[in-house]
């Protein structure tokens, strides 16, 4: 290879990464960029708090939150809900977090065996994943029947009071469990919900060996939720496919033929990205 050809390799290289690529040092950091980005992430793992609030947890004053946050509204990346004054991730922050998911191919994966799922069962079919100690709901595929669970693309549900969530942590090391809920105390939605966490580790270790989770109108009375772990390359749980409907439905002589169901979609799915089951399976 001539000069001429390595300095068309050089001048191709420069276009998409600059010579200092690997000098991560403060000069070459944007510091408000930096600050803003802390107050998003922030705000996407503790949602619902007010200005002064977020100025205290990240002790940094109230006029450069605001600004940030007026910054980041204006970008729809988050919203100010004027009734209770507490600012809320926006919808925008989804839109960018589904195109990263469009890359990954998960939620277009997805789509056909939703349906299926959602044909084969006669109930709504969802699609969820694990964000900051949340279940962030992808995809879904709604059934016709009048009476539905509806989590539209871009809901997020505590992962112990949700099928999927507890689907997810089933397939986690009990250190990881403890860490994601640790962040906030075991809310109680309904009656059923598993606010003790040795009941909720008890709970968890049946889902695992049984290979779905149920949620038993734990955060919506007279709803159950069945739902089951998809796998990646690595055979580590990335998501979990659930049918959700009301109990009249899905009651308890019914769980075992839609699990069936449901555990065969998760499979289905976890062929189409490439994934393996994890080794207990």
């Amino acid at each position: 290879m001539d000069s001429q050809d390595n300095a068309g390799i050089s001048h191709r290289k420069a276009r998409g990464r600059p010579r200092d690529w690997d000098d991560k040092s403060a000069q070459n950091t944007i510091k408000s960029l930096d600050r803003a980005m802390e107050v998003f992430e922030f705000l996407s793992e503790a949602q619902g708090k007010t200005l002064t609030m977020l100025a205290n947890d990240l002790s940094q004053s109230p006029a450069t939150v605001y600004r940030i946050l007026v910054t980041l509204e204006g970008r729809g990346l988050v919203e100010f809900d004027q009734d209770d004054q507490v600012w809320h991730i926006g919808p925008r922050a989804f839109v960018i977090g589904a195109r990263f998911l469009r890359r990954t191919s998960l939620v277009e994966r997805a789509r056909p065996v939703l349906r299926s799922l959602m044909e084969e069962t006669g109930e709504t079919a969802n699609l969820g994943i694990e964000q900051n100690g949340h279940v962030l709901f992808v995809s879904q595929v709604e059934t016709t029947a009048s009476i539905r669970a509806f989590f539209p693309p871009g809901t997020l549900s505590r992962m112990h009071a949700s099928g999927i969530g507890k689907a997810l942590l089933a397939e986690m090391e009990e250190h990881r469990i403890s860490k994601l809920l640790s962040k906030a105390p075991l809310e109680g939605f309904t009656e059923f919900t598993l606010t003790d966490h040795t009941a909720l580790l008890e709970d968890l270790r049946l889902s695992k060996a049984r290979g779905y989770a149920i949620d038993g109108e734990e955060r919506n009375l007279g709803m159950r939720c069945i739902a089951a772990p998809v796998f990646d390359i690595n055979g580590e749980a990335i998501a979990g496919i659930s049918v959700s409907g009301p109990t009249t439905r899905v009651g308890a002589d019914q769980v075992a033929a839609l699990s069936e169901a449901v555990v065969a979609a998760a499979s289905r799915l976890t062929i189409a990205i490439g994934g393996a089951a994890g080794p207990s399976r």
